[in-house]
């Protein structure tokens, strides 16, 4: 299991700050692990350095347009449930759903603590009790928790999840999905009529904010399940002791990249050591970038287009939508 406190003694002994078998002392080990930190919160904002999508499930209230997102926003859980070990037993929600990444507050929890695995649980289906993986363990006793959705920096691609008809009656096989549109702020300035009612939204538009994320939506909704999708923030570590948990090649990274910004703070000027430790650090973050690497967008043509192909049914998996 690795640690930050390892990646900061590796850091510290590939400059030469370090002799092997020595630790850094306190103030050397809280310098570096501030860094850090801060180099995680560049990383976010890398969007090739980002390996995981967040999926953000929120169910729409009849005539909301707006909507919160972060700590004490709008869009989240709440539920009763317990945690022994890294097991989160829920076994009753109040209100919206859980998902992977949510991060859990409540009497008893661990900062930082974030739901990463589902077991029993299924995730993403409204009131939905089950059991979960957290990422830290711990023991807590039934209470009240709330989870919630770090604040993310934009809204990459999103769909509305309808579960029943305009005469509203249910739809069978849990519903349809219909795309939602990400619109820029001059885009969104540009509806003229922003209070529209409709049955549900074709449209958001997503201000980041200070503290909490600021969502629109349009037209005003008389129903529907919201599926957002936005890069993950990586973590910022509570501890110099915390569990890393990231896939393969990113301790590595982080090891080179944080060797090569303490070498200013220790004087390091041998331009052979500074070189070779740009290096390493450049490899593991082009190795990382070229595994996160999306695929390029397809282009996507209604049936009506394409005439060497019988008519058939297909157009109710997607609605009738194509970009």
């Amino acid at each position: 299991m690795t640690q930050p406190i390892d990646i900061i003694s590796r850091a510290l002994k590939d400059i030469g700050a370090l002799e092997a078998g020595e630790v850094p002392t306190a103030d050397a080990a809280v310098d570096a692990f501030d860094m850090l930190n801060d180099m995680l919160d560049q990383w976010s904002n890398e969007s090739m350095m980002v390996y995981n999508v967040t999926e953000i499930i929120f169910t729409l209230t009849a005539g909301q347009t707006q909507y919160t997102i972060g700590p004490g926003g709008d869009i989240g859980a709440n539920f009763t449930g317990s945690i022994a070990g890294n097991i989160l037993t829920v076994t009753n929600i109040d209100s919206g759903a859980i998902a992977l990444n949510q991060t859990l507050a409540g009497t008893g929890i661990a900062p930082g603590t974030q739901i990463v695995a589902f077991i029993g649980g299924s995730g993403g289906n409204i009131n939905e009790a089950g059991t979960y993986t957290v990422n830290i363990p711990q023991t807590v006793a039934s209470t009240s928790i709330n989870a919630y959705y770090q604040k993310p920096l934009n809204i990459d691609t999103a769909f509305v999840r309808v579960n029943t008809n305009s005469n509203g009656q249910p739809i069978n096989n849990g519903g349809l999905d219909y795309p939602v549109a990400v619109l820029e702020l001059e885009a969104y300035e540009m509806i003229g009529l922003k209070t529209l009612n409709g049955p549900w939204p074709k449209a958001l538009y997503y201000n980041p904010g200070q503290t909490l994320g600021n969502l629109f939506v349009w037209p005003n909704p008389s129903q529907g399940e919201m599926h957002m999708f936005a890069e993950t923030l990586f973590p910022r570590f509570t501890t110099q002791y915390d569990e890393i948990l990231m896939p393969q090649g990113y301790v590595n990274a982080m090891r080179w990249c944080l060797a090569e910004r303490l070498m200013p703070m220790y004087g390091k000027s041998n331009q052979t050591q500074i070189a070779m430790i740009s290096a390493y650090a450049a490899q593991a973050k082009a190795t990382l970038k070229r595994s996160n690497m999306k695929p390029a967008k397809t282009a996507m043509y209604s049936d009506v287009l394409v005439n060497t192909r019988s008519r058939d049914a297909g157009w109710i998996l997607t609605g009738g939508f194509f970009r």
